[in-house]
């Protein structure tokens, strides 16, 4: 595969031969990370900058049983992704990394829901015998009036469907779904097709006016499929990203667009054998140190 390169904001990104993204030169953020505290004046990116090291450095020096962390939950905003998810076409403005959609400005829009998607990854996916188990899907709002998060949907099993990788035409057909002992699903995911999912619960209703930030999440790892043959999970190549939607009402069903608009994506990471969280926030890393989101 030749490499292909593509530019966002101030940073370019490469993807490499093994299908993986990769930041060609060093952010000039990053450099300010050290120089900023010289110098009086600070922008909002040189503050983001700053919060980011601040909650690598101090919020997870404790050992902490949890999946996430307010450190994971800010970099799972900061592009690129970990590696390219198959059959997005690469002018999609969240084919290389995460972005924020609508954000805190919901418009017309009355409801929202938390989502998520699965895919091969660019280079394909060797492992036959893994699934990708899902659970805990949640999303919060974060309120203008009394600066606390508000949980507005939870379910520890979620819903989808297998989508055409580049959803054209909204076709999707039945997922490889399987129901595991704790509550959760898993999913079998190949190329074609993504595995898009929500939270199998209603939309949530919302109140436009109110919205400071907008957090979704859910934890993910790789599990055996058949345990009677062999564990081929080392082998897996998938990439899961959180978003999240706002809708016209809580029975609005999609219209090409009209219906719906999403809220962000988040940081397409590869699933582990281990529980991991991905997450999509509206917030700045700046205003996460602030408010920081719940996390499990």
């Amino acid at each position: 595969m030749v490499n292909q390169k593509v530019a966002q904001n101030t940073t370019t990104y490469i993807m490499t031969p093994g299908g993986d993204i990769r930041v060609q030169k060093l952010p000039i953020l990053s450099l300010l990370v050290v120089l900023v505290s010289c110098r009086p004046a600070q922008t909002a990116k040189q503050k983001d900058a700053i919060a980011l090291n601040e909650l690598s450095s101090y919020g997870d020096l404790l050992q902490n049983p949890r999946v996430n962390s307010t450190q994971t939950i800010a970099n799972d905003m900061q592009p690129p992704h970990e590696g390219a998810p198959h059959g997005v076409p690469r002018h999609y403005n969240w084919a290389f990394g995460p972005r924020v959609g609508m954000g805190n400005n919901p418009g017309k829009f009355a409801a929202m829901t938390a989502w998520g998607q699965v895919y091969v990854a660019a280079t394909g996916n060797a492992a036959t015998n893994t699934r990708i188990q899902i659970r805990d899907i949640k999303s919060y709002v974060l309120s203008k009036r009394d600066n606390k998060w508000h949980l507005l949907q939870s379910s520890k099993q979620v819903d989808g469907n297998a989508y055409r990788e580049d959803f054209a035409g909204d076709i999707s057909i039945p997922a490889n779904v399987r129901r595991e002992q704790d509550g959760s699903i898993s999913v079998k995911v190949d190329k074609g097709y993504n595995y898009h999912f929500w939270c199998a619960c209603s939309k949530a209703t919302i109140d436009g006016d109110n919205i400071k930030g907008v957090f979704t999440t859910v934890q993910a790892r790789l599990v055996v499929d058949n345990p009677q043959k062999p564990d081929d999970r080392a082998q897996a190549r998938y990439l899961l990203s959180m978003g999240g939607d706002y809708w016209l009402n809580l029975t609005a069903k999609w219209d090409n667009g009209k219906t719906n608009a999403d809220i962000g994506i988040g940081k397409f990471k590869y699933v582990k054998n281990q529980w991991q969280a991905f997450n999509m926030t509206t917030l700045s890393p700046t205003a996460i140190r602030r408010h920081p989101p719940p996390i499990q």
